[in-house]
């Protein structure tokens, strides 16, 4: 059957950056979409960032306005959504594995509905490998048109063609999608999208588009909603989100909207992902003085050498983020900083790296994201050529992560004895006999409990014992 090729990626198209106002779509399901799904099923396998997840919540949202129930068994799905993300190759891989996967289900079933979705098919070399060899994927779109979710659906359908609509644009804004959100007591709220920091070996500038902020009265609406609806905790979600507001031409900006969040009466407020560049003064006091901003940043450095956060694009030097780093434990004393950190990019020294390992020593990250560099295509770090093996680049990934696993336990003795207050995620992965939550400093803490009732509640466990990665503790009654 011969495809409908709506719009094919381009990334050149993608990187361009023009002075336009942003348009925000508000959703509206119309009639002809409303019965599409009736007696039928659907699944999302979610990859990647949380702004994947939130993504996934909308389209979840959209299916079940549309009136299809959530499988339990997503190979007997009657339509299964990959959301999927480009960040990484090994990311990349694990979904071409799960295709392979639903290829004989789909052999089996041919009215299965196969879609794929997310920053991969932004990539024109992803969604050219689809088109070639893919050819039971039924469905291919980006980023930018989660709206249009139900005519895709419907075209899929019907035309029993291949559906290929992936916008390589600024981006817009999303208001009034429907949600179907995984956690009844957490939240994620986006509060910007995009990326305008081109850091050299990212792809998210042009798979997520420019910055751009919605509007502040929708997102204090948003969380106004969800405190009247019980939730305790959201996190706000952007690509940078420090730079939340700095398109809207206006004098307020993230730490303006933090306090303003403060006031509607949520428990707990968190945020990622920041970039060191962007974090000001005025955000930094705002977590200081607002109550319900937690004690905790997740706050990329990726390098401590200066040669290597050049290359990077990154902006910041070695030294301006320890000088942040000062800023932030001044005002925020007890502040646990978390991190990402990429070795091996391309002809790093063992000298650079060196000075990697320094600046962990300085900080003492309470844990991190570590990777070896992975090649985005497209993006100008994939270009250059590298004289390091990768068997060096896995020596030095071993040796920092034994350097950050040392800080992590340190980060979570720092708590032993202390009461603290932990919001109750569920039970125990390891121990039905434990459930298990987090502090406020986002300390993962097991405790033994049966009280299933405690589920969504803020609770006070006593810490008394520190793992590497976990706290133990014991409940303590009020």
């Amino acid at each position: 059957m011969k495809d409908v090729k709506i719009s094919l990626p381009d990334l050149l198209k993608a990187r361009n950056r023009k002075q336009e106002e942003t348009k925000t779509i508000h959703f509206s399901l119309a009639k002809e979409y409303e019965n599409l799904g009736k007696d039928k099923t659907y699944y999302i396998f979610t990859y990647g960032c949380q702004g994947n997840e939130a993504d996934s919540e909308v389209m979840a949202g959209i299916f079940e306005k549309m009136g299809y129930v959530k499988a339990t068994d997503p190979y007997l799905s009657d339509v299964v959504i990959l959301n999927t993300c480009a960040i990484r190759e090994n990311a990349e891989n694990r979904i071409w594995g799960v295709l392979g996967n639903l290829k004989g289900v789909k052999r089996e079933n041919p009215d299965m509905l196969i879609g794929i979705c997310g920053c991969m098919p932004q990539e024109e070399k992803t969604t050219n490998r689809l088109l070639e060899s893919y050819p039971f994927v039924d469905l291919i779109f980006g980023t930018h048109n989660i709206y249009n979710l139900p005519k895709l659906i419907k075209e899929a359908y019907f035309t029993k063609a291949k559906v290929v609509e992936v916008l390589s644009c600024q981006g817009g804004i999303l208001e009034d999608a429907p949600k179907h959100r995984e956690h009844k007591h957490k939240a994620w709220v986006n509060i910007m999208y995009g990326c305008d920091e081109f850091c050299t070996y990212c792809i998210v500038p042009y798979t997520r588009g420019k910055e751009r902020s919605r509007a502040k009265e929708d997102i204090i609406k948003e969380v106004s909603d969800l405190v009247k609806q019980g939730y305790i905790e959201v996190t706000l979600l952007g690509q940078n989100v420090n730079a939340y507001g700095k398109d809207l031409g206006e004098d307020y900006t993230f730490g303006d909207l933090l306090c303003d969040l403060d006031k509607t009466g949520i428990k707990r407020i968190r945020y990622t992902t920041s970039h060191p560049r962007d974090l000001d003064l005025k955000t930094i006091k705002a977590m200081a003085t607002c109550k319900s901003v937690m004690p905790q940043l997740h706050l990329p450095v990726q390098s401590g050498d200066d040669n290597i956060l050049k290359k990077m694009n990154r902006k910041y030097t070695h030294q301006m983020y320890l000088d942040l780093v000062k800023t932030l434990k001044e005002y925020i004393p007890d502040i646990a900083l978390t991190t990402d950190i990429i070795v091996g990019f391309p002809n790093e020294t063992e000298e650079e790296f060196q000075n990697t390992l320094k600046l962990v020593e300085e900080v003492k990250f309470e844990g991190a994201f570590t990777f070896i560099y992975s090649p985005r295509e497209g993006t100008p770090a994939a270009k250059l050529k590298d004289d390091v093996s990768l068997e060096e680049k896995h020596r030095r990934l071993d040796e920092l992560n034994v350097l950050v696993d040392k800080y992590y336990k340190e980060g979570n003795l720092k708590h032993l004895g202390n009461v603290e207050e932990i919001l109750v995620d569920g039970v125990s992965k390891n121990n039905p006999d434990y459930l298990c939550g987090y502090s406020k400093h986002l300390k993962l803490v097991n405790f033994k409990s049966s009280d299933h009732s405690l589920i969504g509640k803020l609770v006070n466990v006593k810490i008394t014992e520190a793992k590497t990665w976990f706290q133990m503790g014991e409940l303590v009654d009020e």
